[in-house]
């Protein structure tokens, strides 16, 4: 028998399975505006592509905004809903395996959560800025919403041309003992030839500068050096270089492993999987 996952988030829905023998069936992502319609046209996806019949589906694990929508069955199948918390850490040490890490979802906003595999999950708070900040800063600067497309043009951004550095304001003497690269303001020297893709990069470096400073800050405060990054935004390629240089300057591990953008989902459907154990 297999148990499923969805996770209903603010746009879009994700869905993954694991199947008797405990190996991850291939996860699907599934935009939608309205959530009952991402929910059902997720679930028919997943079982038309995977071959598989809802009499094989044992229980149906939900998490997310959008859980509300959804009853105590689905198509017949009995639900549980999971604490979206709870299930953002499970995923994060799973597809990271680490037994203790910051776990951070980013998604329209960002949530931290504090996971260990024995001892459960600390839900540490979030901000506002993330995935939807990307998004409508992006539409109102470049009349841009795609997410990928925003991404490849920021391969040819400049930052010297956005961001005012360090080295700006030293004139590359370390006075403080900081890096030379490292932003004093974000969009701080916004000049006359920024073209859209020094733009674009800049969106991007303001939105993970200001994820990954609150994680290393909660990372400090638990004692632990690993980051795990989850959400759609760590698979786009200006992620691995901005968390690579925050990995250097603070001496932390930003980890992005396989799957992260569904660190959540995967998490909610490992959770059906020990309840079943633990009965």
């Amino acid at each position: 028998m297999i148990t499923i996952g969805i996770d209903v988030g603010g746009s879009a829905t994700k869905i993954v399975a694991f199947d008797e023998q405990g190996r991850l069936r291939a996860p699907l992502f599934v935009r939608a505006t309205d959530p009952v319609t991402s929910i059902y046209g997720a679930l028919g996806r997943f079982t038309a592509e995977n071959g598989v019949a809802l009499s094989d589906i044992d229980r149906i694990m939900v998490t997310g905004a959008g859980a509300a929508f959804i009853g105590q069955e689905l198509y017949g199948r009995p639900c549980s809903h999971v604490s979206e918390f709870e299930s953002l850490g499970r995923g994060g040490l799973y597809l990271s395996k680490l037994d203790e890490a910051i776990v951070v979802s980013m998604g329209t906003g960002t949530a931290l959560v504090y996971a260990k595999k024995e001892g459960g999950n600390e839900y540490l708070g979030g901000t506002g800025v993330g995935g939807g900040t990307l998004i409508g800063l992006s539409r109102e600067l470049l009349g841009m919403d795609n997410p990928e497309h925003l991404s490849d043009l920021a391969k040819d951004g400049d930052l010297s041309r956005v961001d005012l550095r360090v080295s700006d304001l030293t004139g590359q003497k370390d006075q403080f003992g900081l890096p030379m690269n490292m932003t004093a303001a974000n969009f701080g020297k916004v000049s006359d030839i920024a073209d859209r893709a020094d733009k674009a990069l800049g969106l991007f470096n303001m939105v993970f500068e200001t994820v990954g400073m609150l994680a290393v800050f909660a990372a400090r405060s638990k004692g632990v050096k690993d980051i795990v990054l989850t959400g759609r935004l760590s698979t786009l390629d200006p992620a691995s270089e901005v968390f690579e240089g925050l990995n250097r300057m603070f001496g932390v591990n930003f980890v992005i492993p396989v799957y992260s953008q569904f660190g959540t989902v995967i998490g909610a459907a490992l959770s059906g999987r020990i309840d079943m154990k633990e009965g």
